[in-house]
């Protein structure tokens, strides 16, 4: 080992050591500085104070004679607390982009440091190879005294020491650059639901609106006699409980039956309602572009489109789920082969059953549960009272249970492609779920009150 060598190792450990200094977050917002905090959770809290007070008077204002100036001051009140809920997710929405610049940048530092470390671990490692190569007796010949060889010999260790430490300190960056991505889905999240309750917020403002100018044209008639505009608005309510909710491959009921089910399967499973009626929803909107399908070759899966009769492979597939279909339509009495199946999209199989589109083997996995809360009777997947309970459950165990926007989205993206998140390709699905569910929300809310 010679003098070159020794500064060329030293060298390479000066950098090093230079990038393990720790990483300099970004600047937070200015609310988490100690001299602003204060305000902005006085803040936070007086709008929370606000909505508390506006719940207050709506309360009591509620309580008084049907007339329009009643109806107007729970509109404006209405109105008033919904633009106090959106200043309030503003706020969060403002703060949490900030913390998510903040983690990505923190991510984005690990990510760089971890590369440097990695290239100056190659060279010191290349190195130490080197110098194993060297037996000791030439070591010690190359040196000109004693003192040369053992400081020569202490410098090998002092490398294969730090070798070890780097190798280290790369660990717990990757450990850190983890933690800090889970930090920054988590921060996501919590964006997506603040942003998704100010669109929730601001078609109530909408809805207020509209209402409010409704009232503002009538004439005096209807004015005088306010009780014959009420009997409208129940009117309306009793044509939405009547209104027809389609469900695929298994026709159509009536929508305050269909609430009565998403009720019963949410009671069990923790999903909101409107989230299930949403899914089911677009699950038949889904059945009305790609139409419906027999299976008519159990051997091979294949079968025929049932508005053409067309020839089309790959309604079910074979290996997974010709023999769980057949068990399941025995078990029911129909006929497996005039018993409509969703077709397959462009790529993969179809064989989804009934409203919920379960495909036969993921369904036998809902069944005994099905079953039980039905104490003892066969589960059914065309059947809608099964379909809502079945969604309910497997959407409760793809995270809708958690009752967030995100995590409803989420689910609604796993319920139509599997994997553990949204994608680019699963995405639109679940964007499509969410509005459906605002819609459907305020229609339940209209029929129940």
């Amino acid at each position: 080992m010679n003098s070159r060598f020794m500064i060329f190792i030293i060298a390479i450990l000066f950098v090093m050591s230079s990038v393990y200094m720790p990483i300099l977050k970004a600047d937070t917002i200015d609310c988490n500085l100690p001299e602003n905090r204060t305000y902005c959770l006085a803040e936070l809290e007086k709008t929370e104070t606000e909505i508390a007070n506006l719940n207050k008077q709506l309360e009591g204002i509620k309580k008084e004679a049907n007339s329009i100036a009643k109806d107007k001051k729970i509109l404006d009140l209405q109105a008033q607390e919904a633009k106090l809920q959106i200043k309030s997710h503003e706020y969060s929405i403002a703060k949490l982009g900030k913390d998510i610049k903040s983690k990505e940048n923190t991510i984005i530092g690990l990510q760089e440091r971890i590369s440097k470390n990695k290239i100056g671990l190659t060279e010191v490692i290349r190195s130490a190879y080197e110098v194993d190569n060297i037996s000791p007796v030439e070591i010690f010949l190359s040196n000109q005294d004693m003192s040369d060889f053992f400081r020569d010999i202490d410098a090998y260790g002092f490398i294969n020491t730090k070798i070890r430490e780097s190798i280290g300190i790369i660990n717990k960056d990757k450990t850190d650059e983890e933690s800090e991505k889970k930090q920054l889905d988590e921060k996501r999240s919590e964006e997506y639901d603040s942003k998704y309750a100010v669109e929730v917020e601001k078609q109530k403002i909408d809805k207020i609106a509209a209402e409010k100018l409704r009232l503002l044209n009538l004439n005096k008639k209807e004015q005088t006699n306010y009780n014959a505009v009420i009997s409208d608005k129940q009117a309306k309510a009793t044509q939405i409980r009547n209104a027809l909710f389609a469900l695929r491959d298994s026709g159509s009921i009536k929508f305050e039956d269909a609430v009565k089910y998403a009720k019963s399967a949410g009671n069990v499973s923790g999903v909101r309602p409107a989230f299930i009626l949403a899914i089911l929803q677009q699950e038949s909107n889904l059945g009305s572009n790609l139409g419906s399908c027999y299976l008519k070759n159990p051997d091979d899966g294949s079968g025929i489109k049932i508005s053409s009769g067309a020839a089309v492979k790959s309604v079910m597939k074979p290996s997974r789920d010709v023999q769980p279909f057949l068990a399941i339509t025995k078990s029911l009495g129909k006929d497996p082969y005039t018993t409509r199946v969703s077709c397959p999209l462009s790529i993969g199989y179809g064989g989804a059953m009934g409203p919920a589109q379960f495909i036969p083997s993921t369904w036998q996995l809902f069944a005994s549960r099905l079953s039980k809360a039905k104490g003892g009777a066969i589960a059914n997947p065309w059947a809608a009272s099964d379909a809502f309970m079945a969604s309910g459950m497997y959407l409760a165990d793809l995270g809708a249970d958690n009752g967030t926007a995100s995590a409803e989205r989420t689910a609604a993206c796993r319920y139509y492609g599997g994997g553990s998140s949204c994608t680019s390709i699963t995405k639109p699905y679940g964007d499509q779920v969410m509005a459906r569910v605002i819609k459907l929300q305020n229609d339940i809310d209209l029929i129940q009150n």
